[in-house]
């Protein structure tokens, strides 16, 4: 069946999870994308130059906060979907700067939607019902689970953290624009991704990194922390399944069905290593994990069950977590230069979110 080829506006699609919905939009469909991102400490440019050469590809830098901006690129793009990830996304950062959490993922998303109602209003009945303003959000928004249960549409939100409460602002602003404006918007909540490309200053690639280099490998408090593990590519599929295939007003979680304790993933990304590098120098990794103080309210558990969008729409997750946690190591092995301008400039790996 022929795709309709479609105008995808990614705001934040220099980041983790944006640059890989813009690698799965250019590599495997026929739409065209434009890139919106402020390019901050973890957007990098590097993480799009596989589709850089498109002719379907094109990038402005600029800040969601940007009202007059934000409305002329929806004017001068013409947009047929919006797909939000523009936003600070790590707890430890958060609980080190909440203020500007709340400048990008709450004004920032106001900000864009009113851009997005305004660009709507202006188009006809037929494109108005085409458009899809599609925010992505988090599982933190729903708080901790218990030992048992699981996360879906229906949970009610209890966000413990400064990063948590700015998406949950947000989810709560997409929803309202669709009650009250009648922007047709769409929102999914994912759990913990991880793969190439990702900021180092989280678990699994700093993990990996430190690994390689003999560095201390930091697990927080005793390492029981359970997070349920997404291939950051089987995201990336599942966010163009709801953009361009969702129905409007509905929420997706989408998850992968790999929980781990943090103790868990770092023994299996130290005998990764182990195998894929061995350092005779270095010995075990195993050897340099280090137990340090707990992040302040870190979450117990987070579980995600994704069977609204196996059912409703046809998705699942193509990796395990052994699977793609090798594919994310042997990444990182053959993508030295990427991760080494990281570390020689904006972040170094050091230790993010105590509270004195």
């Amino acid at each position: 069946m022929t795709v309709a080829a479609r105008r995808i506006l990614v705001t934040g699609g220099a980041g983790f999870i944006g640059s890989a919905v813009v690698r799965e939009i250019i590599g495997h469909t026929p739409h065209s994308v434009l890139v919106v991102d402020k390019l901050t400490y973890a957007g990098n440019l590097d993480s799009l130059a596989p589709v850089a050469d498109d002719p379907r590809y094109s990038f402005i830098r600029a800040d969601i906060v940007d009202a007059p901006l934000m409305n002329e690129i929806f004017a001068a793009f013409r947009p047929d979907i919006v797909m939000h990830l523009a936003a600070e996304s790590h707890v430890d950062r958060s609980i080190d700067g909440p203020g500007e959490f709340i400048r990008t993922n709450v004004v920032g998303t106001f900000t864009l939607l009113q851009a997005a109602l305004g660009f709507w209003r202006s188009l006809t009945e037929p494109q108005q019902s085409a458009f899809r303003f599609h925010h992505i959000s988090t599982d933190e928004v729903f708080g901790s689970l218990g030992d048992e249960g699981f996360f879906a549409e229906t949970t009610a939100y209890s966000p413990n953290s400064p990063y948590s409460a700015s998406k949950a602002s947000s989810d709560h602003l997409v929803n309202a624009w669709r009650h009250t404006y009648q922007l047709p918007t769409i929102i999914s909540n994912c759990s913990n991704n991880y793969g190439p490309y990702h900021f180092p200053e989280k678990l699994i690639p700093l993990t990996i990194i430190n690994a390689l280099e003999g560095k201390p490998l930091p697990v927080y408090g005793a390492g029981a922390n359970i997070r349920d593990w997404l291939f950051v590519e089987d995201h990336a599929r599942a966010l163009l399944t709801v953009a361009t295939q969702g129905a409007v007003g509905q929420s997706y979680c989408i998850g992968g069905h790999n929980e781990k304790s943090n103790l868990d993933v770092v023994h299996a990304i130290c005998a990764l290593v182990d195998e894929l590098a061995p350092d005779p120098a270095i010995g075990r990794r195993a050897g340099l994990i280090t137990f340090v103080t707990d992040r302040p309210g870190h979450d117990l558990r987070y579980a995600i069950d994704p069977g609204k969008i196996a059912v409703e729409l046809g998705w699942r997750p193509r990796e395990t977590f052994e699977s793609g946690l090798r594919q994310t190591v042997e990444w990182y092995l053959e993508n030295r230069a990427w991760w080494d301008r990281i570390r020689s400039g904006v972040y170094r790996g050091e230790r993010l979110g105590v509270v004195a």
